[in-house]
């Protein structure tokens, strides 16, 4: 049975606080952008901790049969990008997420509390 995008969502959401990811924030954007449906946003405190988030949600969300589009920024690891096509995932480090601040630039999108 294929994972509805919420449920993957909330799969990756558990995935970033297995490593201890910081300021974790899932948006609903399914009704206002036709990028996806939802995006996890969350903070890793070094390059170390962003890459091992990264790598949890990818082999957590594996284990379901869910297999990334792409991955970019994971060489730097200050601002990871996972897209698993109706859910991207945003792992920043703390100033990066201060500077592109996702959540005000798609402050119109409903938090989804988990």
């Amino acid at each position: 049975m294929a994972l509805s995008p919420k449920q993957i969502a909330l799969l990756a959401a558990g995935a970033v606080k297995d490593k201890k990811a910081k300021d974790i924030v899932l948006l609903d954007i399914e009704e206002i952008s036709v990028v996806c449906d939802y995006f996890l946003i969350c903070t890793g405190l070094s390059s170390t901790q962003v890459k091992a988030i990264a790598e949890n949600i990818e082999q957590k969300l594996k284990e379901q049969g869910i297999t990334k589009l792409r991955m970019e920024g994971y060489k730097d690891a200050h601002w990871v990008l996972i897209d698993f096509g109706a859910v991207v995932v945003h792992i920043f480090q703390e100033n990066d997420r201060e500077f592109y601040n996702l959540e005000r630039l798609w402050g119109d999108a409903k938090a989804v509390y988990m």
